[in-house]
């Protein structure tokens, strides 16, 4: 029996790619990759329910691989460049084909498989891209698509006879419907909509990450986490204050408090919980602080007294509300949203 490994990202295109190879028999291991970047990393089984379902359903294994350092490394400098955003589309790819290849050689699979299609990505899914990014991954010949392989040239496991190329695919494009029709062919009706999972594709992550990476070269997962939530700003003395929007966001913020870090809020009222940096002097303290009372329910108030804690205690501070040209002046934010970023002006801010 020929043996398999398959990208598993979740979506409909590689389940179904696993599918065509189980209808010839093949036996498949499908590994899903996790990144600090798509999946939650502090519970990568939510990212795994749907394919592990579907794997118990059809007959295949489903391994967990988080590509942790080595992702962040290619983020940071892609050999291939970023797309419209931070996503280093090829440089991932190759990346996972080459922890695939690691793993066909270690389980003794006869080849890789992937969900790609031809076209449907502008960056990583062209036709000259395929054979490029399977020789770098040192796969050339031995990664089948079978969405697409009835327009690509045949692979070697398919001139080998290991897998019959007429009961593959000539999926090619944006569209959708030859997947959903397939997949209504297979039973497989519960799958998510085809929206991309990683953040490095949304622009207002994106900018934050730079945003970062300028200021930290080598942040640690915590640093990563925490630009998923809440409004960023950036201190004249470079300390970053995050302001949840909302309880949800509230209560992502505290489990990532640790040391010396700041929390703030302001009692009594519906407030935000507002983070900064363990270290962060007096000034920055207080910055913090007037943002936290203006995303809060006292904002109105000329005064407002927000209690600040840390692991050496907590105290209140009074203070006054920000204003719009200092949250202007201090946002992180992708000017191309269309909100522009003031320039750097040292705010003043009104404590008792």
């Amino acid at each position: 029996m020929a043996k398999a490994i398959a990208l598993l990202s979740g979506g409909l295109d590689s389940t179904l790619a696993i599918l065509l190879l189980r209808r010839q028999g093949i036996d498949v291991t499908a590994v899903t990759f996790l990144t600090h970047f798509g999946c939650d990393i502090s519970d990568s089984s939510s990212c795994s329910s749907d394919s592990s379902s579907n794997a118990l359903r059809y007959g295949f294994t489903v391994k967990l691989c988080h590509l942790s350092d080595k992702f962040l490394e290619i983020v940071k400098h892609p050999k291939f460049g970023h797309g419209k955003n931070m996503n280093p589309c090829i440089d991932c790819r190759i990346l996972m084909l080459r922890e695939a290849r690691a793993l066909m050689e270690m389980t003794g699979a006869d080849f890789v498989a992937t969900g790609e299609v031809l076209g449907q990505r502008p960056m990583s899914q062209r036709r000259e891209t395929f054979p490029m990014m399977d020789r770098e991954a040192g796969l050339a010949g031995y990664v089948l698509r079978p969405l697409s392989a009835n327009v690509l040239k045949p692979t070697i496991p398919e001139t080998e006879g290991l897998v019959d190329r007429e009961m593959l695919c000539d999926f090619k494009g944006r569209g959708r419907k030859p997947q959903m029709a397939l997949a209504e062919e297979f039973g497989l009706t519960d799958y998510p909509n085809p929206a991309g999972g990683c953040l490095l594709t949304e622009p207002n992550y994106s900018h934050r990450l730079r945003e970062l990476l300028k200021h930290n070269p080598d942040p640690g997962v915590r640093d990563l986490m925490f630009l998923r939530v809440g409004r960023h700003f950036r201190t004249p003395g470079g300390f970053k204050i995050i302001v949840g929007r909302d309880k949800d966001e509230n209560d992502k913020l505290k489990p990532l408090t640790e040391g010396g870090d700041f929390n703030m809020w302001v009692e009594g009222v519906g407030s935000p919980l507002t983070h900064l940096g363990e270290g962060a002097p007096e000034e920055d303290i207080r910055i913090a602080a007037s943002l936290c009372a203006r995303y809060s329910d006292a904002k109105h108030l000329d005064e407002v007294a927000v209690t600040v804690s840390n692991a050496s205690g907590s105290y209140r501070l009074a203070v006054t509300p920000s204003d719009t040209t200092l949250i202007e002046s201090l946002r992180i934010q992708d000017t191309r949203t269309g909100r522009r970023r003031s320039g750097s002006t040292r705010p003043r801010v009104r404590a008792r």
